[in-house]
């Protein structure tokens, strides 16, 4: 039994499929991107030596209306071939008038849905913004987004506040109180992930192009915001906005459990005593609450003494290098982006492949400068020799405190020896 196959893919759509996954062994391929030549070719081969029957894997790929569709049915059907739609064992030949009024409406509703698609991915090529409403504190210009100046400082504070004290909640608040503009965390949270605000494009497919508008934040700011979401990932539920700077770093080592701030005061007194204990201790009796005061005094200690040693320790891998030579990568992808417009001049290549070509290099530059951002901006060495002075710690407050201390340690834990106890600080590298 001869068997040959028909695959048509919209480039602007969707990827060309894998020929080898039709489920069964094909004679002859014929695939078309964009245009139906081999269409057209698979119909004059029909005619000299024609097959059993024609595998494909939806009837729209026949044509771009129900008319050439319906015409390449007829013809097949006077050469007295069979077609299969891939995964539907039934004969392209219906037993009943619904049945093929069914049919013809749902080939219709595809090709309305696939006339939107292209509409959308046009517009993705020329960089245009998807639809839907603008983000908060953008507005939709005639070919991009442009600032809400009423709404955009709301915004960029917001952002600031996250940047200063690391703490999702706290700068959801601020904007409350501050700008009377109420948002949920998870709203926070798309804000503070949302390319749009970093002067990029996000489209449904996943894919970014940077540098399509004015940005609210800078690409330095924006990676320093990723890498702050990824610490605070690692933390327990609230403690990123915790008012007390150990707050979900202390681990108690004899019973597992994570550390709790309580706060306890005299009667008729305003002066107030912290201390840490355990959450869920399992021992009997409980493991014993420790000063705050004394755990924060001897962790700076630590830190002091021992920071150092453990950066001295690291392999650092050479950034400049790194930079350079990705850099030098987009330069060239940059540079292929400027000879299109010559090259649809002389011919070589079409307007519309161009503006395809052009859409992936401008993706791939865009993942490229994302991963640029992301390096370490300054000598891991040098901040280490900086925060090494215990003062440096005693001047922060506790909201600075917790910032810093979060972007060096993994946890603190509390080894307890008999009556006494020491501390074990583990930094995150």
């Amino acid at each position: 039994m001869k068997i040959i196959a028909y695959s048509y893919s919209d480039p602007l759509l969707e990827t060309p499929p894998i020929t080898s996954n039709w489920g069964q062994e094909i004679h002859q391929i014929y695939q078309d991107l964009g245009g139906r030549q081999q269409l057209q070719q698979l119909l004059k081969d029909c005619q000299t030596t024609p097959p059993d029957c024609i595998l494909i894997q939806r009837l729209e790929q026949l044509g771009d209306t129900v008319q050439e569709v319906c015409e390449f049915l007829s013809q097949i059907e006077t050469l007295g071939i069979k077609l299969i739609i891939s995964g539907n064992t039934t004969n392209n030949q219906q037993s009943t008038a619904t049945d093929l009024l069914k049919l013809l409406n749902e080939i219709q509703q595809n090709y309305r849905s696939r006339s939107i698609r292209k509409g959308h991915a046009r517009n993705r090529l020329k960089t245009l913004p998807p639809p839907g409403k603008a983000p908060y504190g953008y507005r939709r210009g005639k070919d991009r987004y442009i600032l809400d100046r009423s709404a955009s400082p709301a915004v960029k504070d917001f952002f600031d506040r996250f940047l200063l004290y690391g703490s999702l909640r706290g700068a959801v608040r601020y904007l409350a109180k501050k700008y009377g503009k109420k948002i949920s965390v998870s709203t926070g949270h798309r804000w503070l992930v949302n390319p749009v605000y970093r002067g990029d494009l996000e489209y449904q497919n996943s894919q970014v192009i940077s540098n399509t508008h004015i940005p609210i934040i800078s690409r330095e700011e924006a990676a320093q915001i990723d890498r702050l979401l990824r610490r605070n990932k690692k933390l327990p539920p609230r403690t990123a906005s915790a008012p007390r700077s150990l707050a979900g770093l202390v681990v108690c080592q004899e019973c597992g459990s994570t550390m709790t701030v309580a706060k306890v005061t005299s009667r008729r007194k305003t002066k107030e005593y912290l201390y840490l204990r355990p959450i869920n201790c399992h021992r009997n009796p409980h493991c014993k609450a420790i000063s705050y005061q004394q755990i924060l005094s001897q962790t700076i200690e630590i830190i002091c003494h021992e920071l150092p040693l453990a950066v001295a320790k690291l392999t650092m891998p050479d950034m400049d290098g790194i930079k350079g030579k990705m850099e030098s990568e987009i330069a060239a992808k940059q540079e292929i982006i400027e000879q299109l417009p010559i090259l649809i001049e002389t011919g070589i290549l079409d307007a519309e492949t161009a503006e395809l070509r052009s859409y992936k290099l401008r993706t791939e530059i865009s993942e490229m400068q994302s991963k640029i951002a992301q390096l370490p901006p300054v000598n891991l060495r040098s901040i280490a020799q900086a925060v090494s002075i215990s003062q440096f710690w005693l001047d922060l407050s506790e909201s600075e405190r917790r910032f810093y201390f979060r972007e060096f340690i993994s946890k603190i834990e509390i080894v307890r020896q008999d009556s006494d106890w020491k501390l074990q600080v583990i930094f995150i590298f």
